[in-house]
C-alpha cells in the first residue's frame, strides 16, 4: 500500500480491498466539505494484478500520480507480460452523477518505458522517487526517477536507472486512447472520435455518454519515454531495490543531480550525474548482514537519509567530506558536497563554507583545483635521471635469495591504476609479475634487489602510494657486497580515499574515515628459477662472482632491470663424489652377493648323490634295522678276516660282498 497525504487531511491509498489481495483498488478517504470518499470502477479491470511502489503528489496541478507494475493485458501475445505504469486522478475529483458514482472519473493510465535501442526493455519498476523543479522553474520540469529489472533472463541481475519528465506524461495522457473490446476483452489502436478527454480534471460534471467513453478508455495508446530516450544508468553487477534523489548546488553555483541508491546487500551508492555519465562518489556499507529494506526517505534540512527496515531505523548523512585528508583526494571525489579549503585544509561541505573552495566535478582536474600540486612524481623520481643511491627511503623488506616476493600497492580509488617503477630501470616482463589486486611479485635475485616505487594514477594525475627496498637477508656462506650505505627507512603511511568507479562497472568501498596503514612487502615459498650462466672461481670455501666492472650497477654488483646474467650458487662438488662412491660401494655389494648366490646353486647340482643309502634305511622297518646294527657289531669283531678274504679276491655268487659284511641281496 502506497498512501499519500494531501494539503486536506485526505488519504489517497494505493492498495488491496481484501485479505486475498484480489480487488485492488485506489481510493480516497476522509474526504471533507462537499468531496465523498472515491474508488476504482473494477468491472472493466482498470487494474490487472497491480504490484503499488509510490506515489506523488504535484501541488501545483492538483493531480496525484500513482506508480506501480501489473500485467499487461494489450500483449495479448506474451503470457503474463509485466510492464511499469503510471495513473493519475484529479484531487477535485467527487465522481459522476448517474455514471460513475463514487468513482473515479479522472482516472488513466499509461506505460513507463525504460528501454535503450535496440535492447530489450526494463518492464519491471521496484522504486520512484521526485526531484521537484529548480526554483523558479514550472512544475512541467518535474523529474521522476526509477530503477527498474527485467523480467527476461537476458538482463537478469542487472539494474537501469531512467527518468522521466512531467511534461511527458502529461502529453501522453492528453493524447490518443486504446479501445478494449468487451466481447473478446483485447485492446486495439484504433482511431475514433473523442468524446471526453481521459484523465481531465472536471469531469463530473460530464454527460453519461461521455462519463461512458472515460470508462472504456483508461489506457493511454502511447509510451512515456525517458528523458533524452536513453537510460540514465546501468549496474550489471548489483541489485538496486530503493533510491532517492536530490538537487545539490556546487561550489561554482552549478546544480548537480545527486543519486542515492540501496543496494539488495545493504550498500548505499551515492552517484552524481553528470554530461559523461554517471559517477559512482562511494559506497557506504549501511548494515553488516543484509536485511530487507522497508523504506528510504531524504531529509535535505538535516542531511540525512534514514533508512528502515523491520529492526529499526538507520540514518546515513549525505555528505562525508572529512573522509577526504588531501586536496587531490577531495578533488577527484567529484562530490558536489565537499570541497577543499586552502586556508583551513581540510575537505569541507560546500554549504558551510564561505569562501572559495577547491572542486572540480566534472573534470576532476587537480592540478587546477588544488592550485598548488607539487612537482609529479616523474619529475622527482625521473627515469634514467636519478641515481640509486639518492632514492628516498621506504619500507624495508628482507628477503633470501630465490624467494618469490609480493609487494602489496593500496589503491587510492577503484577508478586509479597502480604501476610500478625502479629508479633508472625498467621492471622487465621476463622477471616481474603484475597482478590483478595491483601488487608486484617476483623472484628475488641480485638483480631484483633495490628500490621499488608503487605509484596510483587516475584522471591524469599521479600520486606514490607505498615505496620498499628489497634487501637480501645476511648469510654466512656468501654475502653481496653494497656499495652504498642507504639511510635508515620507516614506513610511508598510506590512506584509502573514497574510490570512485564509472558507470556499470565495480564499485569502491569508503564506509568511514580510515587510519592510514601501512602495507609490508610479503615473502611466499621458493618457487624453482631458470637456471643462468655464472662464471665463478673457487678459492678455498669462498666463491667470487665475476661481473662487468661498468657503471650503472646497484648495490649488490649488478645492473638494475636488466636480465641476469649472472648468479652466485653454492658448489656441491664435494657432495656429489660422497654420493657416488656410496653407490659405487652398494652397486658392488650387490653384484657380489648376486654372484655368490649363482655359484651356490650351481655346486649344488654337480655333488653326487651320496644320500641314497640312507634313504633306503629310511624304508627299512625296525627288525631289519636292529639285525643290521647287530650285524655291524659282529663285523668290527670279523673285520680282519672279512679284509683278508677281501684282499684275496674271494667273491660269492658271482657278486661282491657289500659295506656291512654280508653280500647283497642275501638273508640274514
Amino acid at each position: 500500500m502506497q498512501p499519500l497525504h494531501a494539503l486536506y487531511g485526505e488519504l489517497y491509498t494505493g492498495t488491496v480491498a481484501d485479505y486475498r489481495g484480489n480487488r485492488p483498488v485506489i481510493s480516497r478517504h476522509l474526504s471533507e466539505g462537499r468531496r465523498v470518499d472515491l474508488k476504482l470502477d473494477d468491472t472493466l479491470g482498470w487494474l490487472e494484478d497491480p504490484t503499488f511502489i509510490s506515489s506523488s503528489f504535484i501541488p501545483d496541478e492538483e493531480k496525484i500520480y500513482f506508480f506501480f507494475s501489473e500485467v499487461g493485458r494489450e500483449y495479448d501475445f506474451i503470457d503474463k507480460f509485466i510492464v511499469s505504469r503510471v495513473s493519475q486522478i484529479c484531487m477535485s475529483d467527487v465522481g459522476g452523477q448517474r455514471t460513475l458514482q463514487r468513482r473515479w472519473t479522472t482516472f488513466a493510465k499509461a506505460q513507463l518505458l525504460c528501454q535503450a535501442d535496440n535492447e530489450l526493455p526494463y518492464n519491471v519498476i521496484q522504486d520512484i522517487d521526485t526531484l521537484p523543479p529548480p526554483d523558479g522553474a514550472p512544475a512541467d520540469h518535474t523529474l521522476f526517477y526509477g530503477i527498474f529489472t527485467s523480467q527476461w533472463s537476458v538482463n537478469s541481475g542487472r539494474s537501469a536507472v531512467c527518468s522521466f519528465r512531467l511534461a511527458d506524461i502529461k502529453s501522453v495522457f492528453s493524447g490518443n486512447y486504446k479501445v478494449l473490446n468487451r466481447d473478446t476483452l483485447q485492446w486495439s489502436t484504433r482511431v475514433q472520435e473523442k468524446v471526453a478527454n481521459p484523465g481531465e480534471c472536471g469531469l463530473h460534471n460530464a454527460s453519461d455518454n461521455a462519463l461512458r467513453f472515460v470508462k472504456e478508455n483508461f489506457l493511454a495508446d502511447d509510451s512515456v519515454r525517458p528523458v533524452g530516450r536513453s537510460l540514465t544508468m546501468v549496474s550489471a553487477e548489483h541489485n538496486y531495490s530503493h533510491l532517492t534523489v536530490q538537487r545539490v548546488q556546487a561550489a561554482n553555483n552549478r546544480h548537480y543531480t545527486v543519486l542515492f541508491l540501496l543496494t539488495e546487500s545493504g550498500h548505499m551508492h551515492k552517484t552524481v550525474l553528470l554530461q559523461s555519465g554517471a559517477h559512482i562518489i562511494e559506497e557506504v556499507q549501511v548494515f553488516e548482514q543484509p536485511q530487507p529494506i522497508k523504506s528510504m526517505k531524504l531529509s535535505i534540512s538535516k542531511g540525512l537519509i534514514y533508512v528502515g527496515t523491520s529492526e529499526g531505523v538507520v540514518r546515513v548523512p549525505t555528505a562525508n567530506c572529512s573522509f577526504y585528508w588531501t586536496c587531490p583526494q577531495c578533488v577527484l571525489a567529484r562530490d558536489p558536497f565537499c570541497g577543499w579549503d586552502p586556508a583551513s585544509r581540510a575537505c569541507v561541505e560546500v554549504s558551510n563554507s564561505q569562501t572559495s573552495l577547491g572542486q572540480d566535478i566534472d573534470r576532476g582536474n587537480v592540478e587546477e583545483a588544488c592550485n598548488s600540486v607539487s612537482l609529479t612524481h616523474r619529475a622527482r623520481f625521473g627515469l634514467n635521471t636519478l641515481p640509486a643511491a639518492s632514492c628516498p627511503a621506504g619500507e624495508l623488506v628482507s628477503v633470501s635469495l630465490n624467494e618469490v616476493v609480493r609487494l602489496q600497492c593500496p589503491a587510492a580509488s577503484r577508478l586509479s591504476q597502480q604501476l610500478w617503477e625502479r629508479p633508472n630501470s625498467r621492471l622487465s616482463p621476463d622477471l616481474y609479475l603484475h597482478l590483478e589486486d595491483g601488487s608486484l611479485s617476483f623472484v628475488a635475485t641480485p638483480t631484483t634487489l633495490g628500490h621499488y616505487i608503487c605509484l596510483s594514477t587516475e584522471n591524469g594525475y599521479q600520486q606514490t602510494m607505498a615505496i620498499y627496498h628489497v634487501k637480501q637477508k645476511s648469510s654466512p656462506v656468501a654475502h653481496t657486497p653494497t656499495s652504498n650505505t642507504w639511510p635508515q627507512t620507516h614506513p610511508v603511511p598510506t590512506t584509502k580515499a573514497a574510490a570512485r568507479p564509472g558507470t556499470g562497472r565495480g564499485l569502491h568501498t569508503s564506509v568511514g574515515p580510515k587510519r592510514t596503514e601501512t602495507r609490508h612487502g610479503r615473502t611466499e615459498p621458493t618457487l624453482p628459477s631458470k637456471d643462468a650462466d655464472a662464471t665463478t672461481r673457487q678459492l678455498g670455501r669462498n666463491l667470487t662472482l665475476w661481473t662487468s666492472g661498468e657503471s650503472g650497477l646497484n648495490e649488490s654488483g649488478f645492473r638494475d632491470g636488466e636480465p641476469l646474467m649472472s648468479a652466485r650458487s653454492p658448489c656441491y662438488l664435494k657432495e656429489l663424489v660422497v654420493v657416488s662412491v656410496l653407490l659405487l660401494l652398494c652397486l658392488s655389494l650387490l653384484i657380489t652377493m648376486f654372484l655368490y648366490v649363482i655359484r651356490k646353486r650351481c655346486r649344488r647340482r654337480t655333488v653326487p648323490q651320496a644320500g641314497t643309502p640312507a634313504r633306503d634305511s629310511d624304508r627299512r622297518t625296525p627288525v631289519e634295522q636292529e639285525a643290521l646294527r647287530g650285524n655291524q657289531f659282529m663285523s668290527k669283531r670279523n673285520g680282519q678276516a672279512a679284509h683278508s678274504r677281501q684282499a684275496s679276491g674271494l667273491v660269492s655268487n658271482g657278486a661282491l660282498t657289500g659295506s656291512n659284511g654280508h653280500l647283497p641281496n642275501t638273508p640274514i
